[in-house]
Formats: C-alpha cells, structure tokens, sequence
C-alpha cells in the first residue's frame, strides 16, 4: 500500500506526454488490424464456399459483453484483432509501463480472457451492453470503434477527474486492523473469557503498546501490573481495590483499564484525584493520548467543567475531576438518568475518604454510583491500610495488594551525629550504620545543630535531594541557611539555565522577585510550599525535574502533590507543624526516595532529637492507620447534604428508601466505630428534621394518600450549587438583599457577594490598610459598602484604635475586607503587588483567588434554580471567568489550556499565538526554539492539550 505522499508513477509525470510510449502503442494497433483484416479475408471465403453465401450476423460492438458461446464461436474479426493487439501490449510494452498504469492494463486483459471487454470507463458510467446475445437479437447498431489509445487517454482522464479518497490506503489499512483488534477485544470482554490472554494489549490494540512506548517511554510492565491486568476482577468486571506503595506504578494499571472502557466497551470514565495539580498534570498527560485514539480529556476542577456533560455521539469521554467537581458530576449525570453512561469509576488516593469533609463527598459519589448503576466497575487505588475489609465490604469489592517498589527503599534515622538503619520487624528497630564524616566549625555546629549541610551535600548536586520541614517559615529558613555554606562550585552548576529560571520568577511576578528565591536559585536550591504562587510552583517543579534545582525544602504538601522523586529524602523533624507524623504521612514522604529508572535505591533518614526516640520507634514500626467514614464529621454535615440530595434527585423519596440507601455507605459499615453512642437510623430521622426545619425539606402526600419526602427551591439550589448548609440561608438573604440595590458601574458588589464564607476566619482585617483602600473607593462603590452593614465611619475609628457605639457584624467586615483583595486582582493588578497592598502572603491571596473562582461558579448554580435571581446568572457566568483568569482579555483563551499559566501565555502571545487555533496548529519543534525555558515534552503536551480542548469545543458545538 502506497501513502499519499509517495509517487505512485515513477519517473512518469504523464503517460498522455510521453510521445514514445503512445507511438508504440499505436504501430501494434496497427499491425493487429492489419492482421485481422487478412483473417477476416480468409475467413470470408471459407464462409462463402461452405454455406454459398447466407446470411452472416453482426459482430457485436467492442463494448457488448460476450457469452462463453460468443467467445468459442468467435475466432476472427475484431475479436481476433482485440486479442493480438493485447499480445502485443503485453509482449511489446509490459515492462516499460509503471507498475500504476499495471493495474489499468491487467483490468482490460482480465476482462478480455473472460469475455468482458468493457473498459472501466465504461464500467463506471454504466454503458453496458445486454448478454446472452441479446445484442444479436437486436441487430447491428452504428457504434464508431474507439482505437485502443482513445480508451486509454479516456480511462486515464477519467481517472484524473475523479476525487481523490480522503485517506491514504495505508492509513485506511492501519485504521481497519485496529478496528479488527478493538472489536476482537471488545467479543473477548463480552464473553468473559477464562484466558489470561485477552488481546494484543490485555484487550487493546496494539497502538495503545506503541503510544505508551513513544509518550511514556514505558516499554514493558512491571509484572505485579501484568497480574493486576489479568485477574478474574479486571476480566470480569467486578470492583477493584489494589494497593502498594507510594511510586509502584499504580496510576498505569488504571489508565488502562480505562482505555480499554473507553475503546473496547464504547462507554465513558471517570477519574477522581484528590488535588487541582494533579488534574492539571492529567490532562495534559492523556491529551495526547486522546488525539491518537479519538476520545476526549475532559477537565472538572476549579471553576471548570460542564453540567450536565455533553452528550456525545460519536466521540467517549474522560472525566478528570477532583473529589468536588466529581460529585456535582455524578449529581447532574443522575437526575438526567445518565449514570449508566459511565462505565468506570477510578479513584485514586481511595484513603481520602477519612479526610474530613472531602471524604464525607467522596463516599456519597461512590454510594450513589453503587446504588444506582450496577454496570459501572468502581476501581480504587490505595496507599496500604489497616481496615481495607471495610472498604471491601462497601464497595463490594475485591482486593489485591503487593509491596513493590521499583527502586529499593532504604530508611534511616539520625541521632546526634550518629546515622542508624531502620528495621521493622526487629526488637531494637533502629541498627547502628555509620558516623557522619563532615568538619563543622564551632559557628557551622551553631547554625546546623542537626547536621542537614553534611546530609544534603552528600548528594547535591550530582543527585536530587528532597528535606521536608514542619513549617513553611522554617523551609526558607533552611534554604537560607544551607546556601550560606555551600561551596561557590555550586553557582558554577546549569549556571545559563538558573539565570532563565530567575527570569521567569521575576516576569510571573510583574517584576518582583522573592528575596530568598533570588539568594538561593544561583545555589540549585529553592523552597516549595503554599506560600509560593501557581506560577512559581510551577517553575520551580519544572525546573526540579529537569534537574536545574538539585535541592528542595518543602513542607509535607509536597508529598501529596505531584510526584518528584529524589535520590534522597531527608525529613527534617518527626512533626508538622505542633503535630506528630501520622504513619501515613511518614510513608508519604519517604515514598518520593527512589527515581525509577534512574537510581539504584532510594534513602530517607529522619532526623531525631532523643526525646523522640520512643515515639519514632513506633511510628517507623506500627501498622497503618484505618479509614474511616466521614459522614459525621463537623456535626453530621455529610448526612444532612446526603439525605438533601437523594431526595432532590429522587433516588429516595420515601423513609424506607432512605433507609435502604443509607445501609449501603461506608458510615453503615463502621456503624459501631463511628457513632457507637447512637444508631444509624436515629440520626438518619434526626437530620431530616433537621432538613425540614432549615427550610430545605418538605413532607407531602402522592396521589396514593402516602407520605413522600419533597426539597423546596432552595433545597434544590443548595445541592445543585453543592453550597455548604451552614451558608446555604447567609447566601439567599445576601443575594436577595443584593437585589435592592445591585451596584453595576463598578464589580465590587458582585465580588462581595461571591467571596468565599469559609475564607474570613483565615484573615483578621488590618484596619489601617482597609481605611486607605476605603478612601480610595468611588461614592458608589463606598454607598455599596454601607449597604452591607460597613459604613465609612466605622472603619476609620478602628483605624484610628476609638471605641465604635454601634459596631459592625465582624464577620461581613471581614468579608468586604477579602472582597476588597479580589477585587484589585480582578481589575489586572498582579498578585504579588496586591500581596503588598494587603500585607498578605501571596500564596494566601492565591488561595483566596482561587476559592472565589470555585465559589462564583457554585454560586451560579445556586441561582439558577431559583426564578427571583434570573438577573445573576449572566452576571456571574461572566465574573466565573474574570475570577479564574484575571488577566488581560485576549490571554484567556491560551489560558484555558490545561498547564498555560499568565506568563506562559504572554510568551505564546507575544510569539504569535494569539488563540486556542493558532496553538493548536502549532510546531512542537518551533515553539521549543520560540518560547524560553520550554521543554520539548512541554511543548508536546501543550499543543496536544490545545488540540484536545479545541476538539472538545467543535464536538459540543456539533452536538448543540
């Protein structure tokens, strides 16, 4: 098969040009008339002298179509003639025609042999003549014969006329045997074959091995992945927890698993990952992906995400969500009957279902998913826990565990000066190593007590070294402390490539550097913690893992966030923050020892001071912690907001069905852990009073006289904006009184009125800086704030320390104060000068920004189902995006890329991409060469997550 691009003719640019090869042709047509004549003539009077003269019947024209009778009766004529002019052809020309122009001759030869002398063109326009003889029956017709080169110059004309197919053979042959394996795939999973052996791929095509190979760079599995893929649970579709340590590869089994759902079963999946970033990294990850296997990557974080989803015809989805996005997900996808649509439900990190209030969601998406659609495969990963029978028991799952690590993990504590290795299993768990060889002088032992430059340096900067603190403050501390010892050699190191990085932290602050980044960049070290902003997180991640950074000091976030492994891991102090390490924490960290592919084995030592000795005995040696259903926490919120939206999605309209539902959560499971003071169902009734009496729940009677559990309107919009109850009532009355005197020449109104509630007790106004940026307000805008309930007055006599006679809720202050923050963003003010202006972290304006986007969208749904706030929903649809972005307009789409951050997008901007299309359809190769410090995987996957979106965009276009 031949692809478009090659030359199917040779060094023939036009057989009509080549004057040669059409003389040939026309000196043996010659000859064969010629000698067909001659035969005819000698033919004529053998007929005359033994018939005497009768009549003879027409010779059908060129084109009629012969019967086999036709062809043995006829032995001379144009018949004759036809047939030693295509000897001719044959023994003459053959090898001089190009092995295109082969498959025009072998047609006309083949039709001959068999009796059809129709050319093709002929065939294609249908001039055919009867069979049987037909043509004898109907006499002779005037029919001029066409010479053998008008019907060559036809055919081929013909043939340049007609349309070029839209795919190449090869591409179409390519096409069809993935088609083959798909569909063999998807009989095998019908079947639910017993064989290990599902397919060329464990049941994918073997474009799926390739892609992997070539983006991945993975060639071949492990072998606990190659079991994983071939249990009876996988193949027969029942659910699935495995576990293993932090690094075994886990994430791969479940992309798998849900390439094959969305390949070979033709159904949509839904990924759940705990964090922002790491649905982010996701979705740039399987952009690629996607494009190459015709599905789409879906984003639900943030402010981003559809509900309901398009409904897709031709095209399956996947959904990456994090916990909150997915159960709003789940939520639209129920009340449209949808659920079934899904076929996979993957949860990674499935522990977070004992992490307070998140967990308490994460549990009501998988009962309802367990409840509701009894084809969707649920399949959870896991860091080891101590109760995962409980976990089974609720999912009805199956479990498989194994304790694999690519890299080998060695542990260690350290004491005093002394390095001890840790083994578990043993009485005195902690064994003598060695002793640190590394000469402090008396100002050195002063500064280092616990000897962290001796520990770093034996790996930095020829390897990567990890050293988590247990405060923020205390990691710039340490890196500010280590640089002030290190050799000069280290400014030496990537010197060109740490001169770009402090380039690009300068420009993602409009101009402003952090003082401790500037002193500790040049050295290959910088600290990472939540005090940094997404653009400088980002820069320092990337920057780490290409290996211009050797050195990090981070909080324990960092173990919970996307994965950068290091040769060695060193854990500064047994706390965080005033707390011991929890086993699971420690594990966390130490997991990120060990680079596969790169390093031999990983190290972690802990440094410990001998108060702790006892206590870090248990917590290198102890089993790990049991999860536990969240449901309860915070006064039983988790059953208020379950009960709310099983009756608002009519899962369970009635007591016994509420009953029904509740027995299948993990809350019944660990029924007499967790509220072992009282039953399940006397709480259950409990918070449907509760429900009825806030308003959101309300008792009337079906047409069978029966009772029946119905939400009001603002039930409904409390669980369809996933709003937390305790505002739920706040929010209607602001929004309401909002109404009265909605301020629209300035956004302040709006911005008050979305600033998160949950964020005002993480910031106390400071009454000096909240004065000056009250005197800077506009009349309106000032009219508006004692509207609210915060008059000018009030704030200038708390700037002043005066006693106020009637003070102001502090709670709304509070609120206007953080609304006044977002507010400068949002009219473009770059977050570090904001920072400033407030005398606030930037990573706690970040944050703050961040929460308002999620909050303004949840917001919108809120007022959506409700018909007196019809005048928000274009308001807000508008602030979402304001808020999310906050930048110039003509940066938003290149933003809207998963990974494209404000400087990046500037750089894209600047370069000549000016839209989603134009990145799109951009070079990878190019934009390395264009776009400073960016990777060429970088580039990969930023064009590839353009692609993708812009996909997304036409396909619901399309579908609208």
């Amino acid at each position: 098969y031949c692809s478009d691009h090659e030359d199917l003719f040779g060094d023939y640019d036009s057989i009509l040009g080549d004057c040669s090869f059409m003389a040939r042709l026309e000196d043996v047509e010659q000859d064969a008339k010629r000698q067909s004549t001659e035969k005819a003539l000698e033919g004529s009077s053998a007929f005359d002298q033994g018939w005497g003269g009768g009549l003879r019947s027409s010779s059908p024209p060129f084109g009629a179509l012969k019967t086999a009778g036709d062809h043995s009766r006829t032995t001379c004529g144009e018949g004759h003639a036809e047939s030693d002019t295509m000897s001719g052809l044959n023994n003459k020309l053959h090898e001089d025609i190009p092995s295109s122009q082969s498959v025009f001759q072998q047609e006309v030869f083949t039709g001959t042999e068999r009796g059809d002398t129709s050319t093709p063109v002929e065939k294609a326009t249908g001039e055919h003549h009867i069979p049987d003889g037909s043509a004898e029956r109907q006499g002779p017709k005037p029919h001029a014969r066409w010479s053998m080169t008008d019907r060559m110059k036809r055919a081929m004309l013909e043939n340049a006329s007609a349309p070029s197919p839209s795919i190449s053979k090869l591409a179409a042959w390519k096409e069809a045997v993935m088609t083959e394996e798909m569909d063999a795939a998807a009989n095998t999973v019908q079947t639910v074959s017993s064989e290990i052996d599902l397919g060329p791929f464990y049941g994918l095509p073997t474009k799926v091995k390739d892609l992997i190979a070539n983006l991945r760079g993975i060639k071949e599995l492990y072998d606990w992945q190659k079991t994983c893929l071939t249990l009876d649970s996988v193949q027969q579709r029942r659910n699935l927890i495995y576990s293993l340590p932090t690094s075994g590869g886990k994430t791969l089994v479940a992309e798998i698993l849900i390439l094959k759902e969305l390949l070979c079963r033709k159904r949509d999946a839904l990924l759940v990952l705990p964090y922002i970033s790491l649905v982010q990294e996701k979705v740039r990850g399987l952009a690629g992906l996607g494009l190459e296997l015709g599905f789409l990557v879906e984003e639900y974080a943030g402010s981003k995400g559809r509900y309901p989803p398009v409904k897709r015809r031709n095209k399956k989805s996947l959904y990456v969500a994090t916990i909150e996005k997915a159960h709003s997900l789940v939520n639209s996808l129920v009340e449209l009957g949808r659920l079934e649509s899904v076929g996979l439900l993957v949860v990674d990190e499935l522990h977070m279902l004992g992490e307070g209030s998140r967990g308490a969601l994460l549990e009501m998406t998988l009962a309802k998913v367990l409840y509701i659609s009894k084809s969707t495969q649920i399949i959870g990963m896991s860091a080891t826990l101590s109760n995962v029978e409980d976990l089974q028991r609720f999912l009805k799952a199956d479990k498989y565990t194994s304790d694999f690590r690519p890299v080998q993990l060695v542990e260690y504590v350290k004491l005093k000066d002394t390095i001890y290795e840790v083994h578990p299993q043993e009485d005195d768990c902690f064994q003598f190593s060695r002793v640190l060889n590394f000469k402090y002088s008396s100002s050195m032992q002063k500064v280092d007590p616990d000897h962290i430059i001796a520990l770093v340096t034996e790996v930095i900067p020829a390897h990567s070294c990890l050293l988590f603190c247990p405060s923020k403050k205390n990691c710039e501390n340490v890196a500010s402390m280590i640089c002030k010892y290190l050799k000069k050699d280290f400014l030496l190191h990537r010197e060109a490539e740490k001169a770009v990085l402090l380039q690009e932290l300068r420009s993602s602050g409009g101009g402003a550097l952090c003082p401790v980044l500037q002193a500790t960049v040049p050295f290959g070290l910088a600290y990472h913690h939540s005090g940094l902003t997404n653009e400088e997180r980002k820069l320092v991640e990337e920057a780490y893992t290409a290996g211009v950074l050797c050195l990090l000091t981070c909080t324990s976030t960092l173990a919970a966030g996307i994965n950068l492994p290091a040769r060695r891991v060193i854990l500064r102090s047994p706390y965080v923050a005033m707390d011991f390490l929890k086993r699971s924490q420690y594990k966390q960290m130490i997991g990120r020892a060990g680079r596969a592919g790169i390093d031999a084995r990983g190290e972690s030592i802990l440094i410990l001071q001998e108060k702790d000795k006892l206590l870090a005995k248990q917590l290198v040696s102890s089993p790990m912690e049991s999860c536990y259903s969240q449901l309860m926490h915070d006064n039983g919120k988790g059953v208020h907001s379950l009960i709310l939206s099983l009756v608002g999605l009519k899962i369970a309209r009635t007591l016994e069905q509420i009953r029904e539902f509740v027995l299948g959560t993990l809350l019944s499971v660990q029924e007499s852990h967790t509220c072992p003071e009282r039953k399940l169902w006397d709480i259950t009734q409990d918070s449907l009073e509760f429900l009825r009496q806030k308003g959101l729940l309300k008792v009337s009677k079906d047409c069978e006289n029966n009772l029946v559990l119905e939400v009001t309107s603002l039930g409904r919009a409390t669980y369809k904006g996933s709003i937390d109850m305790t505002y739920c009532d706040i929010l209607y009355r602001d929004l309401s009184k909002g109404l009265d005197s909605l301020m629209l020449n300035s956004l302040l109104n709006l911005v008050y009125l979305v600033t998160p509630y949950d964020m005002v007790s993480q910031c106390k106004p400071d009454w000096m800086i909240f004065f000056r940026q009250f005197s800077s307000m506009t009349a309106a805008e000032q009219k508006m704030a004692s509207g609210v309930g915060v008059p000018e007055s009030f704030v200038a006599r708390k700037a002043a320390g005066q006693s106020v006679k009637k003070p102001a809720d502090p709670t709304v202050a509070a609120r206007l104060y953080l609304a006044l923050v977002l507010f400068l963003l949002v009219k473009e003010n770059s977050l570090w000068s904001v920072a400033n202006r407030f005398q606030l972290s930037r990573g706690f304006v970040q944050s703050l920004l961040s929460s308002a986007s999620a909050f303004c969208s949840c917001v919108l749904h809120f007022t959506e189902e409700l018909e007196e706030f019809w005048a928000y929903k274009a308001l807000l649809t508008e602030l979402t995006r304001r808020l999310t972005y906050c930048v110039r307009a003509e940066l938003i789409p290149l933003m809207e890329v998963a990974g494209v951050l404000e400087v990046r997008a500037k750089q894209l901007y600047n370069a000549g991409y000016k839209t989603l299309s134009h990145l799109a359809n951009a070079d990878p190769s190019l934009l390395v060469q264009t776009i400073q410090n960016l990777s060429r995987k970088q580039a990969n996957q930023i064009v590839a997550s353009a692609k993708m979106l812009l996909t997304e965009k036409a396909e619901a276009l399309q579908e609208e």
